[in-house]
């Protein structure tokens, strides 16, 4: 078991970021099958809430069972208690959802990072319920290439406008040189404005 959850997360590449005034997400598009580039147009960014977003990487149909689990979590949420399900709420029910299975895993990472009361909030979710929180953070085959760029060009405090050039040519940086990170990018920016996915154009001028 433990080889085949290694090669369902070999591939692709996430990144998180925590700004001055929200949150940024961002994905390639390219789902692989071992050698096989299994599709070009991989959704790896989700909206939750209109002030959470969440990044997958792992086994397809467990990440969008996460996704389903935690959206109808954080609905019942809000009709139960009359506001939003927070950030740390939500990363930590999926990191329950993963502990509770960790002996036959969800093969999945997740970045669950958006706004609440206390501010802009990111967490890394392994697939055995670890949680972290993250200021920066890439997952997948293609991070390290991606953290050689974030580390030398990010800094803490600076505006969504200003990284998000920065998170881009990370991503294209990893699909360079891992060839399970390509085709297209995913590009998602959370502020107290709410969750806004970038068009395929908004993006082009970025890069």
């Amino acid at each position: 078991m433990k080889n085949d959850q290694l090669k369902y997360l070999e591939g692709t590449t996430t990144i998180g970021l925590i700004c001055k005034d929200g949150v940024i997400l961002v994905t390639d598009t390219r789902a692989t099958m071992g050698n096989l580039v299994a599709s070009k147009q991989a959704r790896k960014i989700y909206k939750i809430t209109d002030t959470i977003g969440i990044t997958v990487a792992g086994g397809v149909a467990d990440t969008q069972a996460l996704v389903n689990i935690l959206r109808a979590e954080a609905g019942y949420y809000h009709m139960r208690e009359g506001v939003p399900m927070n950030v740390r709420a939500a990363a930590r029910l999926v990191a329950n959802v993963l502990h509770a299975y960790r002996l036959f895993p969800y093969i999945a990472n997740l970045l669950v990072g958006g706004v609440d009361a206390k501010g802009q909030r990111l967490h890394f979710i392994d697939l055995d319920g670890s949680l972290t929180e993250e200021t920066m953070v890439a997952t997948g085959s293609g991070s390290p290439v991606a953290y050689g760029l974030l580390e030398s060009e990010f800094k803490e405090g600076i505006t969504t406008k200003e990284a998000l050039p920065i998170a881009v040519k990370a991503i294209k940086a990893a699909m360079k040189r891992d060839i399970a990170t390509g085709n297209e990018l995913m590009v998602a920016v959370i502020t107290n404005a709410g969750y806004k996915e970038l068009s395929p154009e908004e993006i082009k001028k970025l890069a």
